[in-house]
């Protein structure tokens, strides 16, 4: 798309965020999570808007999809399993580190020519086991090294420099920026640095949904399609075992999904519905009740979505409370018969 097609970039201000889950003890709301919520129907329109949609934000790791998408474009010859970790905040486990060690060897390269920050698995269980085993954090363990090791293959392979791949004038990350506006339908209104040490482009909310159901509705043979195939056959690759990104696939057939760090998560059904999701205290506990809330809204079967509520609150070892999506994120119910 050209640039003179997209919407402007958002603009960059404090949110107007809106209450979307409460933490509810023994009947009582004992809490209050605020965020934004979109939820866009299958021709792309605005079905439910809470909070500040249309505001910037950084999409973290829920733009990975994205950035993938830009790689393949140009030429990132990955598929599979080893595409679906190039867009991965992965656990760490021996089949991501595997996989990460695969895309680098394919580059003629090693894990030395990283240059995301060393850290430990992201995972407990898996962080427990390898401190335990006296490791220390590594740029391999850090859960963007996928995406990282792609990046560096697909430098190797187009004669671009491998020193500099993270600085944002680099062609990979200019390549990258070029289809952020694309399928968001906005230019970026800002440009950080993430967690990872890679670009960080702001879009807004409702422009990250609108990626979303681009990728999920692509047609055959594009790189969109190959990014949406990869992420839907390998959701475990992308972040871990009993995550709860990759258990929501598993459990609504053709769903794409991608979350990222500070509450945000993204989810696209087939029909090209889409939703996106921003806890505004970045609260983990909240992102997965609300996401499914807003997926049922999106016409997802309320049945598949059982399990994803939350985990209860507790009092004397018993539940007393749970986190409840706020009522206006009920789905409509179907109109009864005359």
């Amino acid at each position: 798309m050209h640039s003179s097609l997209l919407a402007d970039a958002p603009a960059i201000r404090e949110p107007r965020y809106a209450p979307v889950a409460h933490v509810t003890r023994g009947g009582v709301i004992e809490g209050i999570h605020y965020g934004s919520v979109v939820v866009l129907d299958s021709d792309g329109d605005v079905r439910l808007s809470i909070g500040d949609i249309e505001t910037a934000c950084y999409p973290r790791s829920a733009l990975k999809p994205v950035q993938a998408v830009a790689m393949v474009r140009a030429g990132l010859p990955l598929d599979g399993a080893l595409l679906s970790l190039a867009m991965g905040s992965h656990s760490a486990e021996e089949h991501h580190l595997a996989g990460a060690r695969l895309i680098l060897e394919r580059a003629g390269l090693t894990e030395d020519d990283l240059r995301n920050v060393p850290d430990l698995p992201y995972a407990p269980a898996v962080r427990d086991a390898w401190v335990r085993e006296g490791r220390g954090p590594s740029r391999l363990a850090q859960n963007c090294s996928g995406k990282h090791a792609a990046m560096l293959y697909l430098c190797k392979l187009s004669g671009w420099p491998l020193e500099t791949y993270l600085d944002p004038a680099h062609p990979l990350q200019t390549a990258i920026a070029e289809t952020v506006g694309e399928l968001t339908g906005q230019h970026i209104a800002h440009v950080t640095v993430d967690g990872c040490g890679a670009p960080l482009f702001s879009v807004s909310l409702h422009g990250l949904a609108r990626a979303a159901a681009r990728i999920a509705t692509a047609a055959p043979d594009t790189a969109e399609r190959r990014v949406a195939d990869a992420l839907r056959l390998h959701p475990e690759m992308a972040s871990g075992t009993g995550r709860d990104t990759a258990e929501l696939m598993r459990a609504v057939p053709g769903l794409l999904a991608k979350d990222g760090f500070e509450g945000i998560q993204m989810a696209a059904l087939p029909d090209g519905s889409a939703v996106a999701v921003k806890i505004a205290d970045g609260a983990d506990r909240a992102r997965i009740p609300v996401t499914a809330a807003a997926l049922a809204w999106a016409g997802a079967d309320p049945r598949l979505l059982v399990g994803f509520e939350g985990e209860p609150m507790t009092g004397g070892g018993r539940p007393v409370g749970g986190i409840r999506p706020v009522p206006l994120l009920n789905p409509p119910t179907a109109p009864a018969p005359a």
